[in-house]
């Protein structure tokens, strides 16, 4: 399966609902999507269920990425995302989580980290032919979607314009991990630039990858990763009303020292 276009959905005007960073937590994904609007047919017990979502108005779901790790149920949300991007109801951009797990997937040398650990774990339970098929879904995500006729763009960490409609290495890089000073924070943390800060591009661009308590809106660039997998909240940005749907957290699934 070879990687999709960034333009692949050019054409396709909405009305879409972007959602933020769901890191394995497949419960307060249905509970949102639920609130959405989307009715929800699963098949099988948790854990090996799979999803279909629809809705009655024809919105489609966005994912900015980050589909895996620290939550419970990170099987649960790949199958959902694979099933509607099978179905045609949704589409996602790669995160960084996203493309660590596909790497240990393809069985590269990677350092596995508390948050993939989790992921690991449940993979444990897996037939190889799903993970095959996850595999084979992770390598298809784009780094980032241009929607709307060019008015939206959506990526993990978010993309300057002199980025947008480009899939090579460097913007593909910039939209999984944003612009990293190389220095990390007293707690171990990358130090990250705000490019959004100087953003002055026309499209809205929509993104997730730094967990804030609140959405973050400035320069026509949204922030939607609201750190549901430690206590916070799922978000969702309807397109083009721009208006926020939210669910909390079922409980704290991951510890995180900036949220004590």
């Amino acid at each position: 399966m070879t990687v999709q276009r960034p333009d692949s959905w050019k054409d396709q005007r909405g009305p879409f609902d972007i959602i933020g960073d769901v890191h394995g937590c497949a419960r307060e994904l249905e509970k949102l999507l639920e609130k959405l609007g989307y009715t929800l047919k699963s098949r099988g017990p948790r854990g090996t269920r799979t999803t279909r979502i629809a809705h009655p108005n024809g919105r489609k779901v966005i994912f900015v990425g980050d589909l895996v790790d620290r939550g419970p149920a990170s099987m649960d949300v790949l199958r959902l995302a694979m099933q509607g991007e099978a179905d045609d109801t949704s589409r996602c951009v790669i995160g960084n989580h996203d493309d660590k797990f596909l790497r240990w997937l393809m069985g590269r040398d990677v350092q596995v980290s508390s948050s993939l650990k989790t992921t690991i774990k449940e993979t444990k339970q897996e037939k190889r032919k799903f993970l095959n098929q996850a595999r084979a879904y992770l390598e298809s995500l784009p780094g980032h979607l241009i929607l709307d006729d060019g008015r939206l763009i959506v990526a993990h960490a978010g993309l300057p314009e002199k980025f947008h409609g480009i899939e090579s290495r460097q913007s593909r890089a910039f939209a999984m991990y944003g612009e990293t000073t190389g220095q990390t924070d007293d707690l171990g943390f990358p130090i990250r630039r705000d490019w959004a800060r100087n953003y002055t591009g026309t499209p809205t661009v929509v993104h997730g990858h730094v967990a804030e308590k609140k959405v973050r809106h400035k320069n026509n660039v949204w922030c939607l990763d609201t750190g549901v997998v430690y206590g916070g909240k799922l978000t969702a940005l309807r397109w083009p009303e721009e208006e926020i749907v939210q669910v909390k957290a079922k409980r704290d699934w991951f510890p995180n020292p900036r949220w004590n």
